[in-house]
């Protein structure tokens, strides 16, 4: 199983970054996939999940900035992050948990991580 962040960087405050997940190893379309974040000293936080079927629910920090998406026949997980802020700043990772309907597993399945710094 693998899963593999990139699109990371620097960018300057208001700024766009997109971040992409691939995964292989797995049945990526019956998982429900998250970005999870954590800065130096900071607990990891929840950026976003998305189900299996697309329905995607985020953190209230990033609400109306940040877009997660997925595509099924890349294996791939998406973030769009617009408007960044410096306390965006963290090491993001994506994670991958079983789809079991009403409800996502725990997170089975983790990246590596990419960092994403925001300068103000």
């Amino acid at each position: 199983v693998h899963l593999v962040e990139s699109g990371g960087g620097s960018v300057q405050a208001g700024g766009s970054l997109r971040l992409s997940c691939e995964a292989s190893g797995f049945i990526y379309s019956n998982y429900c996939m998250r970005w999870f974040r954590q800065a130096p000293g900071k607990e990891r936080e929840r950026v976003a999940i998305i189900d299996s079927l697309g329905s995607a629910s985020y953190a209230d920090s990033v609400k109306g900035r940040f877009t997660i998406s997925r595509d099924n026949a890349k294996n791939t997980l998406y973030l769009q992050m617009n408007s960044l802020r410096p306390e965006d700043t963290a090491m993001y990772y994506c994670a991958a948990g079983v789809d079991q309907g009403p409800y996502c597993a725990n997170s089975r399945y983790w990246g590596q991580g990419t960092q994403v710094t925001v300068s103000s």
